[in-house]
């Protein structure tokens, strides 16, 4: 009897320690290997071993946690079975060459909290609901294909620490909704075709350490509010159409480090940061 109750504790002890993620979630890591080539990754996946042995994988409680794959040589698009990882905290596929539009499911894995697609050839437009990802922190899209609005949804993500959309096709205004944001940090969407004044409510991002606008084509004066941003060590301007000589701009704000505007802004002695109505 002692044998027995010992031979049952020795499986029940193995059953655990050997213990896989479930098969929905396993199938939505084969999708993601077939979807976008994995047996040419430059670290690929043995799918009969376990997968707590896969490159990339990080497990939490039996559940896949964090997807890092960055420089990985992924091509292909991103299936839609991707939310069946339903405890994701984190995808990395940065530095690949993956392609298509974003699946719509991929707003729903609502504990996500860095998203990381930067340096692909992602295309459409950024999903309308990226609202839902509440507990996002860090949202990286720059240099891909994105074209169309920020959607407004985007000021429902007041968790959002950086918020990195540069070197895409980005059209319309930054919306309004970006005030909303209290713990960002980083603000970068340069190298795009936005337009329009920038919003005065941009002050009420006091957190703020960047601040990267430049080769868009913003016009108009700046909000006077900016000097309020005594945060910011990162302020990227040139290339736009702002109006008015802020040459006293860099002084008033403390921490500047990275400081660039146009020349015939740099022009004159005082800063004319004069307010202009907000548009929609």
């Amino acid at each position: 009897m002692k044998t027995l109750k010992i031979t049952i504790l020795f499986c029940l002890v193995s059953a655990f320690s050997f213990a896989e993620v479930s098969q929905i979630q396993k199938a939505a890591l084969v999708d993601l290997y077939n979807a976008t080539n994995g047996e040419a990754w430059k670290n690929s996946w043995d799918l009969e071993e376990p997968v707590s042995s896969w490159y990339g994988i990080t497990l939490k409680d039996d559940n896949v946690v964090e997807i890092n794959m960055s420089f990985n040589d992924m091509e292909g698009t991103l299936p839609e079975s991707i939310s069946d990882l339903e405890y994701l905290k984190v995808l990395n596929l940065a530095f690949n060459k993956l392609e298509g539009k974003l699946p719509k499911s991929l707003t729903s894995i609502i504990t996500l909290e860095e998203l990381k697609l930067f340096s692909n050839k992602f295309n459409g437009s950024i999903p309308g609901d990226i609202g839902n990802l509440s507990n996002l922190k860090s949202l990286e899209l720059y240099n891909n294909d994105f074209y169309g609005a920020i959607p407004n949804s985007i000021g429902d993500l007041t968790n959002l620490e950086n918020l990195m959309l540069s070197s895409n096709l980005l059209m319309g205004t930054l919306p309004a909704s970006l005030s909303k944001l209290q713990s960002l940090k980083v603000l970068s969407v340069f190298d795009n075709n936005l337009f329009g004044t920038i919003p005065s409510s941009i002050g009420q991002l006091t957190e703020l350490e960047e601040l990267v606008l430049s080769n868009n084509a913003f016009y108009g004066n700046l909000p006077g509010v900016l000097v309020e941003l005594t945060g910011l060590k990162t302020l990227l301007l040139s290339n736009n159409q702002f109006k008015g000589n802020y040459a006293v701009l860099k002084e008033l704000l403390p921490n500047i480090v990275d400081f660039d505007l146009d020349e015939i802004n740099l022009k004159g002695a005082i800063a004319t940061l004069d307010n202009e109505d907000d548009e929609d």
